[in-house]
């Protein structure tokens, strides 16, 4: 099973860009340090991912990232069996090897694995610290060097794939959402190259889609389709094709609210 693991072995030399929202570097830090499993909670594409990035950077540890789907089990996450050359060998989940190697184990939308991944997150999550291979018949006591990270969109997931109190309790929460105007207007200028003019315009076409939840849009345009709207405005495109290729296609495929979300960017624009 492909389980889409990027293990990082070392550090990251170079700091990402990053804005804070508030003091959730501070809190992160803090969590870290008396290790405790961190909970991060927000829409697509608000920074999440880029914090936790930020994070590997400013503690000094390594990063491993999985994200998580439908066919993702307990097995892919702690190693399995393999036979390579007629030979049986072990191969460590990223879980396992962030363990071994005191890194920053990241499960992206965890509530997308499967059920009894919570058989192996548990232990790690409370005072016992420890990682279950039964496999190999071990019991991997964990590293303080050693942080799981999980992260889901409480607002797109459905009653079957919501995050378990006894899953989520265990865990210090950190929720992130858009952000403000002025900060988001900095990162799209930062990020795509455009002015602050056509930033501050395509934040303003963001919050309209935004009011567009509920009303046909799943959720709205997010700061990382901002960015990417403004990165073909830097190239060249007109800006309501930008808005249309970037950010209308990629929130529905309805053509009504693809003519609405077009109509928001010519008014902008």
């Amino acid at each position: 099973m492909n389980t889409q693991t990027n293990a990082a072995d070392r550090i990251i030399d170079e700091e990402p860009y990053y804005e804070p929202h508030g003091n959730e570097v501070e809190i992160f830090a803090a969590a870290y340090r008396n290790q405790l499993p961190i909970l991060l909670k927000g829409p697509t594409g608000c920074g999440k991912t880029r914090f936790i990035h930020y994070m590997s950077w400013y503690l000094q540890r390594p990063l491993v990232t999985v994200a998580c789907h439908d066919d993702l089990t307990a097995a892919d996450l702690v190693g399995r069996y393999l036979v390579r050359g007629g030979e049986t060998e072990w191969l460590d989940g990223p879980l396992t090897y962030a363990v071994r190697h005191g890194a920053i184990c990241y499960l992206d939308e965890i509530v997308e694995a499967r059920k009894d991944t919570s058989v192996v997150i548990h232990p790690l999550c409370d005072d016992r610290r420890i990682l279950p291979v039964d496999k190999l018949g071990q019991l991997l006591q964990v590293p303080p060097e050693f942080s799981l990270v999980v992260s889901f969109n409480p607002g797109y997931q459905s009653v079957l794939k919501d995050l378990k109190q006894s899953t989520r309790q265990r865990f210090v929460a950190l929720e992130f959402g858009y952000l403000e105007p002025a900060l988001e207007q900095k990162i799209v200028t930062t990020e795509s190259g455009v002015d602050e003019d056509t930033a501050r315009r395509l934040v303003k076409f963001g919050e309209h889609t935004r009011n567009l939840k509920g009303s046909g849009l799943e959720e709205g345009a997010s700061t990382r389709l901002l960015v990417n709207a403004g990165k073909l405005i830097a190239c060249g495109i007109a800006p309501a094709t930008a808005c249309d290729t970037a950010v209308g296609h990629a929130l529905t495929d309805d053509p009504e609210l693809l003519h609405a979300v077009h109509e928001l960017a010519a008014a902008v624009f």
